[in-house]
């Protein structure tokens, strides 16, 4: 897991200044068509009210891909997300944001450029096989470690386009920050609200992703609650001279005849 770490969070500080886009891929949901609580805007002494019956019409799922340094989502609602579903629609967004990108780079020699691909690989003890014969790298993708996200046919098409996927480590999504915009999405689109089926569902999750990008905010990777978990962990230790070592406690002083500490 520390490998997989490193290398999104490398991938989130680095991997635009070099020149390669990222994209942060996830799948949310279910969602249930039922009552779901939040706030509304209501005249005084007259609140809103959701029904304490409901029928269960089926359920949504909404396919998300996010440019955090823009902010820009790409949202598509669904009810279902097998590979079919998802690789269709991944292949023809993705195909969208690389004719958006400026053309690459005069294609280096083989070898150099393999190692390219390598070097966002470096760490990884299990990883698939790269193509015999590669693009310039375009684009990484991060998403979940799910074994649909592995196929054959989806890598093989990713490698011939110049994606590279990467991966979270088991149990860390949290390092996917698609994430972090499918749940502000989903509480601008249902809370407070009674979606009674399906179409509507699906109908609030697009229009509210519509929303966003009208206005976007670019997501950063650390950013101010990072920067302060640093300067707590820097209060906690206790600089050594001599070398970079720390101790978890302050050492005390002793005078020079070692009869008693310093105060």
């Amino acid at each position: 897991m520390p490998g997989q770490k490193k290398l999104i969070e490398r991938a989130y500080t680095t991997a635009e200044k070099l020149g390669i886009a990222l994209w942060c891929e996830d799948e949310a949901g279910p969602y249930q068509t039922i009552p779901y609580p939040g706030a509304s805007w209501q005249l005084v002494g007259h609140p809103a009210r959701q029904p304490h019956e409901y029928f269960q019409e089926g359920t949504a799922k909404m396919l998300t891909l996010l440019h955090p340094k823009t902010g820009e989502v790409r949202v598509k609602g669904v009810t279902n997300t097998r590979n079919e579903t998802l690789h269709g629609w991944l292949k023809t967004e993705l195909q969208a944001i690389l004719d958006t990108l400026p053309e690459p780079i005069p294609l280096l020699e083989a070898e150099s450029n393999r190692a390219v691909w390598e070097s966002w690989r470096a760490g990884l003890t299990v990883k698939p096989t790269l193509s015999a014969e590669l693009p310039t790298l375009r684009l990484l993708l991060v998403l979940d470690n799910l074994i649909g996200h592995k196929n054959p046919a989806w890598l093989i098409w990713c490698f011939q386009q110049g994606i590279l996927p990467v991966y979270t480590p088991v149990a860390g999504s949290w390092l996917n920050m698609a994430e972090s915009v499918e749940r502000i999405l989903k509480r601008r689109a249902f809370d407070g609200q009674y979606p009674q089926n399906v179409a509507t569902l699906i109908t609030w999750l697009e229009a509210t992703a519509q929303g966003w990008n009208a206005h976007p905010t670019p997501f950063l990777w650390g950013g101010k609650r990072c920067q302060r978990r640093e300067a707590a962990r820097e209060r906690r230790l206790h600089r050594l001279g001599g070398s970079g070592a720390y101790t978890r406690h302050p050492l005390p002083r002793w005078f020079n005849n070692g009869d008693a500490h310093a105060n």
